[in-house]
């Protein structure tokens, strides 16, 4: 295609626009010890604080902290910190449910176990039969 007939549209940038091979989008990158949401909020969520509970000052992480906040809210009636909470557990609970859904053995990995249980038991009959000679 020449230069001239180069349609220039939706998902088709002019050429002069175009990266050049090898050539990144961002070349400067995200700068060096900037951290990601993610990862921020992880390192707030397991910083101690200190807070004090049945008349004694312990340490804790803020997660934690705000655990024990949500279930004293829900005890005391508060329906909102309830259904927080329980959103929160059901999330675990769909998570549990769905990490030992990859743990489910394929039809393939079944017949190797199969195979591997008849052998045993094949191994295991004529040791007993040769224990009775």
């Amino acid at each position: 295609m020449s230069k001239h007939n180069y349609e220039v549209g939706y998902k088709k940038p002019p050429k002069s626009g175009q990266f050049k091979p090898g050539q990144s989008g961002n070349p400067k990158g995200r700068p060096k010890g900037i951290k990601n949401l993610s990862t921020d909020l992880e390192e707030e969520l397991n910083e101690k604080i200190s807070l004090v509970e049945g008349g004694s000052k312990q340490q804790t992480t803020k997660q934690r902290a705000m655990l024990k906040s949500l279930f004293a809210k829900a005890l005391s009636g508060n329906v909102s910190a309830a259904n927080a909470l329980i959103k929160l557990i059901l999330g675990l609970e769909q998570s549990r449910i769905e990490s030992n859904k990859a743990e489910v053995l394929d039809d393939e990995d079944l017949e190797i176990l199969e195979s591997f249980k008849a052998d045993i038991l094949n191994h295991h009959s004529q040791s007993e039969g040769d224990n009775h000679d």
